[in-house]
């Protein structure tokens, strides 16, 4: 990647431009489902999105809970110029247990999209894990992430509606 082509893309309409624009402080709601159209959990969820790495990186630090008991997780994000490629990595206490998440994928209809996998334990199938993250407007940011089957079959499993949350007043 050359200098030029990451000034380009971090200058507005850039795909580092967009990514950019998702910083900042966040609150929302996080949803679980374990099973398609069951909902298992619902509840409050912070997070705060920082660029890191001179602009190349998003780093999202959150925290909630699910099922009374806390979780907190932390995503890098950022978008592999070369390969014209949305790439993420992904832990949390909750969700990977002591595995970190590598996805890549690409921009489709403004979305940010990342395929990766994970094992079912001790050599059985891996599943696929799919997730997207949208920001309609500069206040909202949606992050949906989806469970697929070793068969194929997919469904949502984690949604998390984010709202930029308000300033500390002093």
């Amino acid at each position: 990647m050359s200098k030029e082509a990451f000034e380009r893309s971090a200058a507005p309409g850039g795909m580092h431009h967009r990514l950019a624009a998702m910083a900042g402080d966040w609150e929302g709601r996080f949803r679980l489902w374990f099973e398609p159209g069951k909902l298992a959990d619902e509840s409050a969820q912070r997070g705060r999105i920082r660029v890191v790495g001179g602009g190349r990186f998003l780093l999202h630090e959150y925290e909630g809970r699910c099922s009374g008991e806390r979780f907190e997780g932390v995503a890098l994000w950022g978008y592999h110029l070369d390969d014209n490629a949305f790439e993420c990595a992904w832990g949390e206490s909750f969700g990977t247990g002591t595995s970190i998440m590598f996805s890549t994928g690409g921009v489709k209809d403004g979305r940010f999209g990342a395929l990766g996998s994970y094992g079912a334990g001790r050599g059985g199938e891996r599943w696929g894990w799919r997730t997207e993250i949208s920001q309609l407007d500069p206040e909202h940011l949606d992050i949906r992430m989806f469970n697929i089957t070793p068969t194929g079959d997919e469904a949502l499993a984690v949604e998390v509606n984010y709202a930029r949350a308000s300033p500390v007043q002093d």
